[in-house]
């Protein structure tokens, strides 16, 4: 019995060493909305692999039954009312503007599509950026919700129209 009883002490001693898994590194951006438009949301970005990263959003204010570019810009500046303060897509490998993928800017990501209500959901995973501290970290960077859609052939824009909303990517 005393036997038995030093082996549960023991077992549970070593179930408390064993580790914790590590939760992947996260990054999230509050999308509001610039000035004279409605538009708002809210985006996360979780690491799935090495170079490859989740995002998550849900935006709503948009143009019913359209579709809006989408992109991380160079700069996490949204100060200057119209998001041109964030600057131009994210690009530190210096690749041209077009549909997302690792051929591509780092900052093109995949148009929302507005419902009838105005409102959108993205959940997709992207090749090519990290939440991790490297060239390719978005965090840090701004995220812009455009009023039109992308045309992934025009450079360096994707001729996306006007800033509805304007985001910083911070860690978290």
């Amino acid at each position: 019995m005393k036997a038995l009883a030093i082996a549960a002490i023991a077992a549970a001693g070593l179930a408390g060493c064993q580790s914790v898994p590590e939760e992947a590194p996260r990054a999230t951006a509050s999308l509001q909305a610039t000035k004279g438009n409605k538009t708002f949301g809210e985006a996360t970005f979780e690491q799935t692999g090495s170079n490859k990263v989740r995002v998550v959003v849900f935006a709503q204010g948009l143009k019913p039954d359209a579709e809006h570019g989408f992109h991380i810009h160079e700069a996490g500046d949204c100060s200057s009312g119209d998001g041109m303060s964030a600057k131009g897509h994210f690009n530190p490998l210096g690749k041209p503007h077009g549909r997302p993928g690792p051929q591509s800017h780092a900052g093109d990501l995949p148009a929302l599509k507005a419902a009838k209500n105005g409102r959108a959901k993205l959940d997709v995973e992207i090749e090519g950026i990290t939440v991790v501290a490297g060239p390719t970290s978005i965090v840090g960077r701004g995220l812009i919700i455009h009023a039109d859609p992308d045309d992934y052939t025009t450079q360096p824009t994707g001729n996306a129209g006007a800033r509805l909303a304007c985001g910083v990517i911070r860690p978290g």
